[in-house]
């Protein structure tokens, strides 16, 4: 299981990885219970949320820069963001000016990179460790994101609680620096995937004719297209109640405070990380495309049973089980796209499944309006009755390439 962690550029990015993930998930806390407290509003809250993944619109063409710089130069570069952007938002804070309107202008430009830093981890890991050892490394990766939403929630919850926004703010910058420090500290060389340009990407450069190439690529490989559309879809039906709709439900459905939310957002957390650690032990012998469709059925499932409980601990269950079941559909998912890619289109194929997160920020505004409208259950149910007929569609229609154990996505 911790094969990967023999090699030292993995170590470090790991490590990079999971300290990004907590100064993020503290972030998104922070400033949604903020949003929410100070307005009331879950259409604002919602649009916090669509605003952090703005920049799904920009993943593409980030990828293809990342095919030709370097994935390790473009997150350092990316992460240098980070750092910047937290400390202006520290200066407001300890001025005293921070208003709903910043907050939503800081998740506008936070959100512009946000997606691709994210894809841009995955094509970077592919290419610092052999292809034997991608499913259980992207397994292990994902924990950095899992334990980030387990204890950046419940630390971030916390801190706000006692020490108040500005101090809690110090350390989300805090933990942007280092993470940009450890990022630094991964060593590539000139002409390796990772860094520096690829020798089999067509020159002179052209950023549209090199992402219409990736493009093509996808849609005539059928497994990757299927993979794509299951992204598409998840995230426009599953992701909207554990990414935006969290603080709504903490507060309007089970009457808690951020200390509750914080736990809420911990439960699948921890169910996401079980499933990592699953997938890390197992997953050579997980075939990627049918648990990724299978398992996007069963998260859906979960949630339906969540919308009709209203008493946390059972909530904080069924979210864990949910959990669980978004991990080991998602991780296969990447895996297989890792692994089934040419090296040289890697950046574009992550930079297009990055897009993919683009109906999530149009499912926010949407669930937002309906929820005012027709209520949260009745909104959260079609979703979810959507998302499973859906994934029935994409099974059938790719199913010589998803379904069949001797399909090239089902290798193990």
């Amino acid at each position: 299981m911790f094969e990967p962690f023999r090699i030292r550029n993995y170590r470090f990015q790991w490590t990079a990885d999971l300290v990004t993930s907590w100064a993020m998930e503290m972030e998104t806390l922070v400033l949604g219970w903020y949003i929410l407290v100070e307005t009331g509003s879950v259409l604002l809250l919602t649009m916090f949320g669509a605003l952090l993944f703005l920049g799904t619109l920009l993943s593409p063409m980030l990828g293809v820069v990342a095919d030709r710089i370097g994935q390790r130069r473009l997150i350092c570069i990316l992460r240098a963001f980070y750092v910047v952007l937290s400390s202006i938002v520290v200066l407001v804070i300890l001025a005293g000016n921070l208003t709903p309107e910043l907050v939503l202008a800081i998740a506008f430009l936070s959100g512009l990179v946000r997606p691709s830093e994210q894809g841009i981890r995955s094509s970077l890991m592919a290419s610092l460790v052999p292809a034997g050892l991608l499913l259980t490394a992207t397994s292990l990766s994902r924990t950095t994101l899992d334990s980030a939403r387990v204890g950046g929630a419940l630390v971030g919850s916390g801190l706000f609680a006692i020490v108040g926004i500005s101090v809690t703010y110090v350390v989300i910058a805090a933990l942007f620096c280092l993470g940009l420090v450890f990022t630094l500290a991964i060593l590539t060389h000139m002409g390796e995937s990772g860094d520096g340009r690829s020798p089999t990407v067509s020159s002179p450069f052209s950023l549209w004719r090199e992402l219409r190439e990736g493009l093509i690529y996808i849609w005539k490989t059928p497994h990757l297209q299927a993979a794509m559309w299951i992204a598409v879809l998840v995230n426009f039906t599953a992701f909207p109640l554990p990414i935006g709709l969290l603080p709504y439900v903490a507060r309007e459905i089970f009457g808690t405070d951020q200390t509750g939310l914080g736990y809420l957002m911990a439960s699948f957390a921890i169910g996401s990380l079980v499933g990592s650690i699953i997938l890390g032990t197992v997953g050579h012998r997980v075939r990627p495309a049918r648990a990724m469709i299978f398992f996007a059925i069963v998260w859906h499932a979960f949630f339906i049973a969540f919308v009709f409980v209203d008493q946390l601990l059972l909530g904080m269950i069924l979210l864990g089980l949910a959990g669980l079941a978004h991990n080991l559909s998602l991780v296969p998912l990447v895996g297989l796209l890792m692994r089934t890619s040419e090296p040289a289109f890697r950046g574009r194929v992550m930079g297009v499944r990055m897009l993919a997160i683009y109906t999530l920020p149009v499912s926010l505004l949407v669930a937002g309006w309906l929820i005012e409208n027709a209520g949260f259950r009745s909104t959260m149910i079609l979703y979810m009755a959507v998302g499973i007929a859906l994934t029935l569609v994409i099974a059938v229609r790719w199913r010589e390439s998803v379904l069949r154990k001797d399909a090239v996505a089902n290798a193990i």
